[in-house]
């Protein structure tokens, strides 16, 4: 199949971890952990562009080798060691704040998910909450401002401006790097707005059907298993 249109390169490649790099048993996948290393060695930049945390995103990125920025809270927060200080671009405590008067009147859990004691700038949700009760409370509160993103890992509850594209934008001015020289990597709705900002795009295999629908190439391989034959494309 073809990976890559013809004559194209990516000057960097931004790359979700969960549900990309991952199984959906937050399981790294070994043999995408090597093909990202591969970039980095033929002079690509690995990006992570995750809805994760600073603190996990750091860790990963150390232990992969990846040179590029880390966006990280869907673009709330981006940053590089080598900079002075994150770029923390929302206050977390609204979202936070939502989360817990929206346990008042509906059945959920407002402490959600474990990396939330580590969050900067959103709040999540367990992802098994009742998604509908949940937009249904968002968008009939004074929150109603607050973007809700489901993926395969948590409920986010997000400043109406953040976004992994709004993130990205960030980390490739700091770069020098223009969007369109950009591959985007992922596997899930809070994909989209990186994959419609860079040149190109590759949904993994087994991907949420809305990131399907704006995804240049959709893989026949699910989740890390996409990485081996996609970067033998760019690379050979």
């Amino acid at each position: 199949m073809q990976w890559m249109p013809d004559g194209w390169k990516p000057k960097a490649v931004a790359v979700d971890i969960d549900g990309t790099i991952t199984d959906y048993n937050k399981k790294l996948h070994l043999g995408a952990i090597e093909s990202l290393r591969r970039l980095e060695e033929a002079g690509i930049p690995v990006i992570l562009a995750t809805g994760n945390v600073r603190a996990i995103t750091y860790g990963l990125s150390r232990f992969i080798g990846a040179t590029g920025p880390m966006v990280c809270e869907n673009g709330g927060v981006v940053w590089h060691p080598k900079w002075d200080e994150p770029i923390v671009r929302a206050d977390g405590a609204r979202a936070r704040k939502c989360a817990q008067e929206m346990a008042k009147d509906i059945d959920i859990d407002p402490k959600g998910i474990t990396t939330n004691a580590w969050r900067e700038s959103e709040w999540c949700l367990f992802k098994d909450e009742d998604l509908d009760a949940v937009n249904n409370w968002v968008s009939n509160s004074e929150y109603s401002d607050l973007t809700v993103v489901k993926t395969g890992f948590a409920i986010h509850l997000m400043e109406p401006h953040l976004s992994k594209g709004e993130g990205l934008k960030v980390a490739l001015e700091k770069m020098e790097l223009s969007p369109d020289d950009v591959l985007a990597v992922g596997d899930a709705p809070n994909d989209i707005p990186m994959f419609q900002l860079v040149g190109h795009s590759v949904a993994v295999g087994g991907c949420f059907d809305t990131l399907a629908a704006v995804a240049k190439v959709i893989s026949p391989h699910p989740h890390g298993d996409t990485f081996k034959p996609l970067v033998d494309s760019i690379l050979n």
